[in-house]
């Protein structure tokens, strides 16, 4: 080990997007910038998550799609070919191969270095290399954790033994198991349920709440979710509690899986999906006076709020802000240029940061479900105005009834809802559910982003045939509903 430190101006510890995304604004800034990495550039989204798993569903939702399209339905009464659909899911995550994003960061001018990477003090970082070596480094500006989350497991005696599926399995299945049991009825669980199924396993879900799937989001979300995984073939189970998983390795490794209420199920493998916990507990935060494996606190510059001096940040899922890729690039874009004119101009007045906070993160959080049928939101759900106790308005629409709809798909299914301020009239929350409705989801964020008012609405006129004229008919339904309440 070499005792004098290598330094930067910015250390970045992970490479996926978000430790990307704000390594490429540092150094564009003018400042030196190494990033730290024990796995794959990438990250999850690109080798586990966002790539892979959307390459497994475009195919099920494309044949699903076809089945509604008049002289096309044959089409969807031939299986998936698996092999092929396997095969470009493996394109789709670069075979697991991560030269690509080595040539794209050091084309940006960023130092990279492999190996697990460790706070040991104040801007101060060590790196344990695959050679068995130990690199130090220090920082003169900021240290960024950008090291994400890893899937949560339940306390279950021997569960190691079990060798479940998290979702880096439920990605990267080579084979197709017969029975696949996907305990969790949130966005991986729903996703992975409807790939898996349509690839020729027969899938249980087991979902402990009595409330249905996708608790986060507009009940009729969930709703609509189980009835299209339902008649896809999957048994939907809610108010299932698992508790004990053991393999049978004596019966060809059959997974037995014991539940709450006496009954048992039978898989060849099984996913927890359960949620995510922070990758913080072999970080060194103990060497800086916080609690390992704990989510990091951060403002709304992504600076970690428990650090003195503000030389920490933490963006991405780290930060428990909001746990989608999208909004770690977002926060990284912002942390970076914050990062930089820190550095250029570190008495700056706060009051001049104006764009350079990440507003979105609670104002406007997009998520798209890649189910049959999607489900696309943004912004307040009524249950979160409720909360908030916000006097919000509840505006439905039946998206089957837009021509546009009709013409994308014969029996379109589908539901629109949209929330407005009831004191300003301002559009505070967009949920679809139907096919196709992923596409609509930018238009209602930036209308959420914006704070258009439903006024300003009637000036953005939707092309006709498309599904984008439900924005009209919400509003049609909104005009109609006022001007029927008594004077």
């Amino acid at each position: 080990m070499n005792d004098v430190p290598r330094t930067y101006d910015v250390i970045v510890i992970g490479a996926g997007p978000a430790g990307e995304n704000v390594a490429e604004r540092t150094r564009s800034a003018g400042l030196s910038t190494v990033v730290i990495e024990r796995e794959l550039l990438g990250g999850e989204c690109s080798f586990w998550a966002c790539e892979p798993s959307k390459a497994l569903l475009r195919p099920v939702i494309a044949r699903a799609d076809a089945g509604r399209i008049p002289g096309f339905r044959h089409a969807a009464d031939a299986p998936l070919d698996v092999p092929a659909v396997l095969a470009h899911r493996d394109t789709m995550a670069e075979h697991w191969n991560d030269d690509d994003q080595v040539d794209w960061l050091h084309s940006v001018s960023v130092d990279l270095i492999r190996g697990h990477g460790r706070l040991a003090g104040a801007k101060q970082v060590t790196v344990a290399t695959p050679e068995g070596d130990t690199v130090r480094l220090a920082a003169r500006h900021a240290v960024v954790v950008a090291t994400g989350t890893g899937a949560a497991l339940p306390d279950l005696p021997g569960l190691d033994s079990v060798r479940p599926w998290t979702s880096r399995q439920a990605t990267s299945a080579a084979q197709v198991p017969g029975r696949l049991v996907v305990v969790g009825g949130g966005v991986v669980a729903v996703e992975m349920a409807a790939a898996w199924q349509a690839l020729g396993s027969q899938v249980t879900m087991l979902v402990r709440s009595e409330a249905g799937l996708l608790p986060r989001m507009e009940p009729f979300a969930g709703d609509m979710v189980a009835e299209g995984l339902r008649e896809a073939g999957v048994d939907v189970r809610l108010g299932a509690s698992v508790i004990s998983v053991t393999r049978q390795e004596q019966a060809a490794g059959e997974v037995k899986v014991e539940l709450k209420d006496g009954g048992e199920v039978t898989a060849d493998e099984i996913l927890f999906a359960i949620g995510r916990t922070p990758q913080t507990a072999d970080l060194g935060l103990e060497t800086i006076g916080l609690t390992p494996g704990d989510w990091l606190t951060v403002d709304d510059t992504c600076r970690v709020t428990a650090v003195s001096d503000g030389w920490l940040y933490a963006v991405g899922d780290a930060n428990h802000k909001a746990l989608m890729t999208h909004q770690g690039k977002y926060q990284a874009r912002i942390a970076g240029a914050v990062i930089g004119a820190r550095a250029h101009a570190e008495s700056l007045d706060d009051a001049r940061w104006g764009a350079h906070t990440t507003t979105a993160d609670s104002e406007a959080v997009p998520q798209v479900v890649f189910t049959d049928p999607e489900v696309a939101s943004v912004g307040l759900t009524t249950r979160e105005a409720a909360r908030t106790g916000r006097r919000v308005e509840v505006v439905d629409y039946d998206i089957g009834l837009v021509a546009g709809a009709r013409q994308y798909a014969e029996g379109y299914r589908g539901k629109a809802r949209m929330l407005l301020d009831e004191d300003t009239g301002v559009v505070l929350g967009v949920t679809f559910v139907g096919p196709g409705v992923g596409e609509l989801l930018y238009s209602a964020t930036v209308a959420v982003t914006a704070e258009v008012t439903v006024d300003r609405l009637w000036h953005a006129v939707p092309a006709f045939p498309t599904i984008s004229e439900v924005w009209l008919r919400l509003l049609e339904t909104h005009r109609d509903r006022d001007a029927a309440q008594p004077s």
